[in-house]
């Protein structure tokens, strides 16, 4: 199995670390020799390769593609490298500021604040 508690809290809302835009495929050479690092505050936290990850892409959709109809577009969030919160026992708080990067794909920045309910 492949975790179904990632996969449940990867898809609440504002969990979808995605856009603004998406990079087609034909301008990623080799999408498994793309380094990711995630930065909190300034400082790095997760470093790490798609090299690394335990399920290539094609693993991960032919799994899922079992119990989930997929469709053109559709998107399947994976892992992360290690270091994520409960490694380093601090978790995010409000203020917080995160910058992940991947090699060739840009840098997105995510700023944590509380939401209203």
């Amino acid at each position: 199995m492949m975790g179904a508690d990632w996969l449940r809290a990867k898809n609440q809302p504002t969990f979808f670390p995605t856009g603004p835009y998406l990079v087609p495929a034909r301008f990623v050479p080799d999408p498994l020799n793309l380094d990711i690092t995630l930065r909190l505050n300034g400082e790095t936290m997760q470093k790490g390769s798609t090299g690394d990850m335990i399920f290539t892409p094609a693993a991960l959709i032919s799994y899922l593609s079992r119990p989930v109809i997929l469709h053109p577009g559709d998107m399947i969030i994976t892992g992360s490298p290690a270091g994520n919160g409960s490694h380093y026992g601090r978790f995010l708080q409000p203020g917080d500021v995160m910058d992940c990067e991947i090699t060739g794909l840009g840098t997105q920045r995510n700023h944590c604040r509380t939401t209203e309910h």
